[in-house]
């Protein structure tokens, strides 16, 4: 278990999980100067938040169905060639613009390496199930924290020097994953025989980003506005379509057969929750930050240690404790947590001590941290490690997907005075422990339901 073998595959994949969610959070912090920087509302905003997980999102199925196909390792490589292309074209960027569509490409690069780089893992201890769950721990750590701490060095960049300098970062660390990725085997069975599902791509990146595009526009349009019911319209239609095809289609993006398990569609329903509530709330959490309290970039970086120190704690404890108590158990704790963490957010006002923002942060942080890598390891020991990059494609596409929705929704909330982004900081805790809670009791009658 502790073989160089089983440290450099752990450290090499994560580097893919940190500079994929360290460029999440991290642009968080800089909002406010790149709206400075190019005269931009909230929805230019928000699209420079979601173009990333958009992307992300629209393109993950495909990349974690090219990864079964073409070898995880090579996919690995090349997206993390085209995200450090990507981070240097977003520090350069001369408009918004050109920001927006440098973050779409960031998107591409990282849908190519979370599969692969989950794909990998999972080849590599598929027969060890405790070291597996102990890498995914690890790799779960690796990208939680980053994540976490991505506001923290947002804040030391843009005082140091700049906003741009939070894309230049992650230059190096994609030159070591690449490099270090040669040592790693990909063990895999290649399935490249089979046919790329380019009308089930179609439709679903067609769908998806009507969906996001009018949720982030409908503050600004209004609801009445044709625009807004026809994206709509459209995401919907898009949706049943995609749903036909790859029922019908032999070669399938996704195998709908994997939505037969009861514990995988749960896994799902839970990765939306909670990447839903989080980047959504983060997003809002930052204005409120800086705009409300008036904190500086640096403080308000350092407001946010303790989501990083909570992610940490509970992802490294998380191996021993699902060894201990299986999966559901630390699922269902985290998820309590969680919803404990945003009733914390219920103190927020516009003097609010930081003292009473601490708590809630950490809480947030270490039930969602205790719940993921539980979430993870049931996803893959679900399916035959062939489909194990399909498998961690689809979560991570629910999970980015509800990522970008929450930013749109919980943003929406925000258009407007001070007064408004508090008052999105009240509905997004809400929302989040609604959600939450009906995640709880979905689960406590799964888990009784498979007790008999």
């Amino acid at each position: 278990m502790n073989s160089p073998s089983f440290k450099w595959t752990v450290l090499v994949t994560s580097l893919a999980f940190v500079v994929a969610q360290l460029d999440v959070s991290i642009v968080n912090l800089a909002l406010p100067q790149i709206a400075g920087a190019y005269r931009a509302g909230i929805s230019t905003l928000q699209w420079v938040i979601d173009a990333y997980t958009l992307a992300f999102a629209v393109l993950m199925l495909s990349a974690g169905s090219i990864s079964d196909r073409l070898g995880s390792k090579r996919i690995f490589q090349i997206g993390m060639i085209i995200f450090g292309i990507a981070s240097a074209s977003c520090a350069l960027a001369p408009n918004s613009i050109y920001l927006i569509i440098a973050r779409i490409i960031q998107g591409i690069g990282a849908a190519m390496m979370i599969p692969s780089s989950l794909s990998l893992l999972n080849q590599r201890f598929a027969h060890e199930p405790d070291t597996r769950a102990r890498a995914v721990g690890l790799w779960t750590a690796a990208g939680s924290a980053a994540m976490a701490a991505g506001p923290t060095l947002g804040g030391l960049l843009i005082e140091l020097a700049n906003w741009r300098f939070i894309f230049l970062i992650n230059i190096p660390i994609c030159l070591a994953g690449y490099l270090m990725s040669f040592r790693l085997v990909d063990a895999q069975v290649k399935v490249s025989a089979k046919q790329f599902d380019i009308a089930g791509q179609a439709t679903w990146a067609l769908g998806i980003t009507a969906l996001i595009a009018t949720i982030i526009e409908w503050p600004r349009l209004g609801f009445t506005n044709p625009l807004i019911i026809g994206g709509l319209a459209f995401s919907v239609i898009m949706f049943v379509i995609f749903l036909i095809i790859e029922k019908k289609t032999h070669h399938p993006m996704i195998p709908l057969h994997l939505f037969k398990s009861g514990s995988f569609n749960s896994l799902l329903i839970l990765g939306a929750v909670l990447n839903g509530s989080y980047y959504g709330s983060v997003f809002i959490l930052s204005l409120y930050l800086q705009k409300v309290l008036h904190y500086s970039s640096l403080a308000a970086g350092f407001a946010f240690v303790p989501l990083t120190v909570g992610f940490v704690i509970s992802n490294v404890a998380s191996a021993r404790v699902i060894n201990n108590y299986g999966l559901w158990k630390p699922i269902l704790a985290g998820l309590i947590l969680f919803a404990a963490g945003f009733a914390g957010l219920f103190v927020a006002g516009t003097s609010t001590p930081y003292w009473q923002l601490f708590f809630p942060f950490l809480i947030i942080s270490t039930g969602m941290g205790l719940a993921v890598p539980a979430m993870i390891n049931g996803i893959l020991s679900s399916v035959d490690k062939k489909l194990s990059g399909t498998a961690s494609a689809i979560l991570t596409t629910a999970r980015q997907t509800a990522g970008a929705i929450g930013v749109a929704v919980f943003g929406a909330m925000a258009v407007g005075s001070n007064n408004a982004i508090l008052g999105g900081v009240f509905k997004s805790a809400a929302i989040s422990i609604g959600f939450t809670l009906i995640a709880v009791i979905f689960i406590y009658r799964l888990l009784k339901k498979s007790a008999h």
